[in-house]
């Protein structure tokens, strides 16, 4: 989700929660300590230099139990950090504390956003000699009452 998105949807919520993809909610009295944007210079295993940027916000569960950061509030600290920082509408990543610090892309469920699961990937498979399993269509097996797969069943046209 880039930051146009998330705050487009801010301004029409009247809480602002997150959840994990597994269900589990983030405890309502978090706190956004950080927003930022953040910029990676590396090199991929192919020898490829890349850079990427994108806005991070980090949620801090306190022992204030009493505290509920509303919309309007967020809202006003993307602001800041927008003008003050110069932040782009970029995508957003969320770092949340769990087991260790986690990495989460943002997705919005129509009531609350989710903490996505962010997976790592090789970037140049092409080069770092890690090749994926090459498999031939035409040898996996289709069940007999699998009629989709029969070429005269039209099931694609």
């Amino acid at each position: 989700m880039k930051l146009s998105h998330l705050k487009s949807i801010l301004a029409n919520l009247p809480d602002v929660n997150f959840k994990l993809q597994n269900g589990t909610a983030v405890p309502q009295h978090f706190h956004i300590t950080e927003v930022g944007e953040v910029t990676k210079n590396f090199i991929d295993c192919g020898g490829v230099v890349r850079k990427e940027s994108y806005v991070s916000l980090q949620l801090w569960n306190a022992d204030d139990f009493n505290h509920r950061l509303k919309p309007t509030k967020l809202l006003d600290i993307i602001a800041k950090s927008e003008s003050v920082l110069g932040i782009g509408d970029r995508q957003v990543e969320v770092e949340y504390q769990s087991d260790t610090i986690g990495r989460y892309d943002l997705d919005f469920d129509g009531t609350g956003f989710i903490l996505v699961n962010k997976q790592t990937a090789c970037l140049a498979l092409d080069q770092c000699g890690v090749e994926k399993p090459k498999v031939r269509l035409s040898s996996l097996k289709v069940s007999s009452g699998d009629s989709c797969c029969d070429p005269s069943s039209n099931c694609c046209n």
